[in-house]
């Protein structure tokens, strides 16, 4: 019997809310063991193991602590390059207005009426191309990040302690009740001379 003090974190419905094991609140949140699957856990007798936890507790660094993964990393730089791309894209917007600004501040009142309707066009395609730009990087960014939280935890000696306790204690139990349902296994009358 070995568990691993490895768990991930997984989001279940509101419909499937459970009491947390530290506070009994109602929690989405499931920390479970690696490769398990709750339905799973359920048919088979391994040593894997789930509970609910509310998402505050993971936040404690009492309870438990991320384990930060290489992935995680790389994902965090890829969403800092993208909010320096969108704040890019913004100073050089930035930039063109007030370049255009000073043109037209350069140019004589009798131009500006002349050449209105072509400087307006060319702001609002500015603009548009401005939003386009920052909504294809957001989408981008959206899509690529979850929710930021760490994803991986570690329980502390403890409460990992409790979790072995209890699986243990489940095995014992039903080791218990099995040799109570075969009359076999209990030791028969002696028989014979004393």
């Amino acid at each position: 019997m070995s568990l691993q003090n490895v768990w991930h974190l997984r989001r279940v419905a509101d419909t499937a809310s459970k009491a947390c094991t530290v506070c009994y609140k109602p929690s989405t949140s499931v920390l479970i063991t690696p490769d398990n699957k709750l339905r799973h856990y359920q048919s088979t007798n391994n040593t894997k193991d789930f509970f609910y936890v509310c998402p505050i507790h993971l936040k404690d660094r009492g309870f438990c602590s991320p384990i930060v993964d290489e992935e995680q990393d790389a994902k965090m730089k890829r969403d800092e390059e993208l909010a320096r791309e969108i704040e890019n894209v913004k100073r050089e917007y930035e930039e063109k207005q007030k370049k255009r600004k000073e043109k037209e501040k350069e140019k004589g009142k009798e131009e500006e009426d002349k050449e209105k309707g072509k400087p307006e066009d060319s702001d609002k395609n500015a603009e548009k191309e401005k939003t386009q730009k920052i909504n294809e990087l957001r989408k981008a960014a959206e899509s690529k990040q979850d929710d930021g939280s760490p994803r991986i935890f570690a329980l502390h000696k403890n409460f990992y302690q409790m979790r072995i306790n209890r699986i243990r204690n489940n095995e014992l139990a039903k080791r218990n009740a099995e040799r109570l349902r075969d009359p076999t296994s209990l030791p028969s009358v002696p028989k014979g001379d004393l």
